[in-house]
């Protein structure tokens, strides 16, 4: 038993929001080694999608201006009927380059618009292979 807990403690000490010494979140390294394990060259471009989530269709439109700018596609979608007051922002790149490096600005880009605009940034995702 007491390997179960020594595992439990450890998995609750992760904070998967908290940046590695690398810079990125937790939760990012742990997808970018779920992409790895897939056979991933991450210095390759790939399809990759970001999320956010925000309290006012105007706010979303106002964020998907800034990734626009950024070189994204996005679409504002309607809030869903259990989430009257959320408003999605779906961005996409086919030309992500997913390194600590590419996944790190693309996070600062959202957390930033998220922060700025009172959103919630709630992570990306990617195809494995380009």
């Amino acid at each position: 038993m007491p390997w179960f807990n020594r595992k439990k403690e450890m998995d609750e000490a992760v904070d998967p929001e908290a940046r590695s010494p690398e810079g990125v979140k937790n939760k990012d390294l742990a997808l970018l080694g779920q992409l790895r394990s897939l056979g991933a060259d991450l210095d390759k471009p790939r399809h990759a999608l970001y999320f956010l989530y925000f309290p006012t269709g105007e706010a979303a439109e106002a964020g998907a201006e800034d990734a626009r700018a950024a070189g994204y596609s996005c679409e504002v979608r309607d809030p869903m009927p259990q989430s009257p007051d959320q408003w999605a922002l779906v961005c996409e790149r086919s030309d992500a380059v997913l390194n600590h490096e590419g996944v790190l600005a693309a996070d600062d880009l959202f957390q930033g618009i998220a922060d700025r605009l009172g959103a919630e940034f709630d992570g990306w995702e990617a195809a494995a292979q380009p």
